[in-house]
């Protein structure tokens, strides 16, 4: 795959997604919402890919949406009454419909700015690894905006109602130690262990065995909007196809044995 806004590498059972606009602080675009859809798609169908961390290139994360002089609402949507409208259903909210489904599990290694959509896009990764230097928090209002990307429904469940309301609405941006105080971090590094740390997360995560962890993740999301009957029920459902699976006896031996175990997914 040629990609011309996002890097793209795969390493030791971990692919990479890295933002690469950094002229622009890793702010999206269309092209660059479809190339990390391609990008995903591509790990989640590779068996051999059992974790992802998504970091941006240069001093930033991401910026949010591309709001710069020279953008302009993709042609096929120009004039349109609804084009705003369009253009977020058929970009953004597609990327995070894709990674709620995402089952694998998901790293942000947060360099630098992560605001607005920038601050969405790290809150649907499943962990938030951020340098010191980090700053995350929602600019949205500062341009007559709102958080459209998703933020009105993922800010409130990392912080709670009044702390979302009160980034949002005051546009505040905090330092990564007091973005972790408020929920949205779950760890700080050193800048320059940044990518060490997601590395080391990430290898840890992909010695596990893979078909349980995507069950796991999975689990633990959906069973956010069930009462307790029908999770359990679903946790038992799930049972069919954990306990049946060769890497129980793997992990079983293993442990007897006093070794490392080898899951190999099956």
């Amino acid at each position: 795959m040629e990609f011309s806004q996002i890097l793209y590498a795969k390493e030791n059972r971990v692919a990479t997604v890295t933002l690469n606009r950094p002229e622009k602080l890793n702010a999206y675009s269309e092209t660059m919402i479809h190339e990390i859809l391609a990008a995903l798609s591509d790990a989640r169908d590779n068996d051999e890919t059992r974790v992802v961390i998504i970091t941006g290139a240069g001093r930033g994360f991401c910026s949010g949406g591309d709001i710069s002089r020279d953008f302009q609402y993709p042609a096929r949507y120009r004039g349109h009454r609804l084009e705003s409208q369009l253009e977020m259903r058929e970009n953004f909210h597609q990327l995070a419909r894709f990674l709620w489904r995402f089952d694998k599990p998901v790293i942000a290694a947060v360099n630098g700015a992560a605001v607005a959509g920038g601050l969405t896009l790290a809150l649907l990764c499943d962990f938030r690894i951020a340098a010191e230097s980090a700053r995350l928090g929602d600019t949205s209002l500062k341009f007559a905006l709102m958080p459209d990307e998703g933020g009105a429904w993922f800010f409130p469940r990392f912080m709670g109602v009044e702390k979302a309301l009160k980034m949002s609405l005051f546009s505040e941006v905090y330092p990564a130690r007091q973005a972790k105080e408020l929920g949205l971090v779950t760890e700080v590094v050193p800048d320059a262990e940044l990518m060490t740390t997601a590395r080391q997360w990430a290898e840890r995560l992909a010695d596990g065995p893979p078909i349980a962890i995507r069950i796991t993740k999975r689990m633990m999301y959906k069973q956010q909007m069930m009462d307790l009957e029908n999770a359990l029920e679903d946790a038992a459902l799930g049972t069919l196809v954990t306990n049946y699976c060769e890497d129980v006896k793997e992990g079983t031996a293993a442990f007897h044995e006093k070794r490392k175990p080898n899951f190999k997914g099956r």
